[in-house]
């Protein structure tokens, strides 16, 4: 069993996120004991859920959502499983956002260290946009494919 200052330095939370999380009814089973919250493992692995679907996006009512269909049982299983694909499509969807972002990023260093040798971008005009070092050409490639 953990207190609330423990759970807090794990998992880098304000203790008033974890007060607040408690109060919306986020931990169902939280034991306490002569007023002190006691965090059990298994309340551990329901704040891992709580924190990744908020970093998905979720807000709070919809993750009191999820929370509710636990209790309730194997009857909520099909909703549980949507709620995850959704929140998974979402994020892989963001993730592809991120690596052309990065994948310009890359490319533009790489840009800029190459004019930099050269002393101009004239060489590199000559590349563009398909004669670039096959590695190059991945990364131009998908910062620069349509949406």
């Amino acid at each position: 069993m953990y207190t609330i200052g423990q759970v807090s330095e794990m998992f880098g939370l304000p203790i008033s996120t974890l007060r607040f999380y408690d109060r919306e009814g986020l931990f169902p089973g939280l034991e306490r004991k002569s007023g002190i919250r006691r965090f059990s493992e298994r309340d551990l692995e329901a704040l891992r859920v709580i924190e990744c679907l908020k970093l998905s996006g979720l807000e709070i009512r919809d993750i009191k959502q999820f929370m509710a269909w636990c209790v309730e049982g194997p009857s909520t299983y099909p909703d549980r499983k949507r709620l995850f694909e959704a929140r998974k499509a979402i994020v892989e969807a963001e993730l592809a956002k991120l690596q052309k972002t990065l994948d310009m990023l890359k490319f533009k260093c790489w840009y800029y260290e190459t004019a930099l040798k050269d002393g101009n971008e004239d060489r590199l005009n000559e590349l563009l946009p398909d004669g670039l070092p096959p590695q190059i050409q991945k990364l131009y490639d998908n910062a620069h494919a349509q949406a």
